[in-house]
């Protein structure tokens, strides 16, 4: 895709970008697959709540993220 067209820089960043959920804010969470506003949010407030995420797998404790959302996502979720 053209560098110039509008939100093919995204696509890229969707389709490859690894995503720290331990430092990622909202709009980082949000470029995982499925993932929207309130989803990303309440990652963060899991965060802020209960500390950093020691592993990928942890992630299905916060409401809303199911087994399929982790299943396609979990090669560019990192936890650092």
């Amino acid at each position: 895709a053209p560098p110039d067209r509008p939100g093919a820089a995204r696509a890229a960043a969707v389709d490859g970008e690894r995503v720290n959920i331990n430092t990622a804010d909202v709009t980082q969470l949000m470029k995982l697959e499925g993932v929207g506003r309130r989803v990303a949010e309440r990652i963060v407030q899991y965060r802020e709540r209960h500390g950093q995420f020691q592993k990928p797998d942890e992630l299905r404790k916060v409401q809303g993220i199911g087994n399929g959302l982790m299943e396609r996502n979990r090669a560019r979720i990192v936890v650092k």
